[in-house]
């Protein structure tokens, strides 16, 4: 008797990660998912399209993103997207930013710093940003990114490790770093540099040097959690509005597309 063959899983949810979370901790929440490179200028929109073709739902979540190596991920991408009935999540980092800003055009976010860009506590795309390696080490991060050292600050305020004024002091000197400096070390330099109480920036090190807050991380669990439990819509969703196909648009669909097939070529 000949044995059936297994068909293929069809992966329905994707994913862009890189170092927000390491994708071995992001499948043991959520194994059934395709994990993606941070996403750049055209992603989403080659991702979408091959979607599109599709008459069953599917969803994208991203996470991280670049944006300065390389054009970040386009508004207007995601937009088509959720165009084509896709359901498009966002957190923690690039992913957070975009949903915070096409909330009301259905784009799903989740988590703190999410909440923070939509109620406007946070304003600047540089509180997500940090220096990290490439995809074959894993996407380690080289600096620490702006809401993990006030989240940081934070609780040792709230633990009483610093006071107020010192707290404040540090935020503004960390703010005024250039993104790629940030680390709990330069913090605490910087502090010592403008005449912070050394007595509590050597409390601080010590806080620091156990387990620290992790904003982006904790929001990436969260919205793979919310993925892993929350099932795809039994149709593709409808938006009320029509994206404008301008000529900036129709000449960034043509690039994507001509940069798919050479790439397709180079590889083949």
């Amino acid at each position: 008797m000949t044995r059936k063959a297994t068909p293929k899983t069809i992966i329905d949810t994707f994913v862009f990660l890189g170092p927000t979370l390491p994708v071995a901790a992001a499948q043991r929440i959520l194994a059934d998912a395709a994990y993606l490179p941070p996403a750049a200028v055209g992603d989403v929109y080659l991702l979408a399209r091959q979607l599109a073709r599709r008459r069953r739902p599917a969803r994208i979540a991203i996470v991280d993103g670049y944006f300065e190596r390389m054009a970040a991920v386009w508004h207007k991408e995601i937009l088509h997207a959720l165009e084509q009935g896709i359901t498009v999540y966002g957190a923690s980092s690039m992913g957070a930013l975009r949903a915070a800003e096409l909330h009301d055009y259905g784009m799903i976010g989740v988590g703190r710093v999410f909440a923070d860009y939509r109620a406007g506590r946070l304003t600047d795309d540089d509180e997500v940003a940090v220096a990290h390696a490439p995809a074959e080490y894993g996407y380690a991060c080289a600096s620490e990114a702006m809401v993990n050292l006030r989240a940081g600050l934070g609780l040792a305020r709230k633990r009483g490790i610093i006071g107020a004024r010192t707290h404040d002091t540090l935020v503004r000197l960390v703010k005024q770093q250039f993104y790629r400096e940030r680390t709990w070390d330069s913090m605490i330099a910087a502090g010592h540099a403008s005449g912070v109480r050394a007595r509590e920036l050597d409390a601080l090190a010590a806080f620091g040097a156990g387990r620290r807050p992790d904003v982006k991380a904790a929001d990436a669990r969260a919205l793979l959690r919310r993925l892993a439990r929350e099932p795809l819509p039994a149709s593709k969703p409808k938006v009320s509005w029509r994206m404008a196909r301008t000529w900036f648009w129709e000449r960034f669909t043509e690039l994507a597309e001509e940069a798919e097939e050479s790439e397709a070529v180079r590889e083949a």
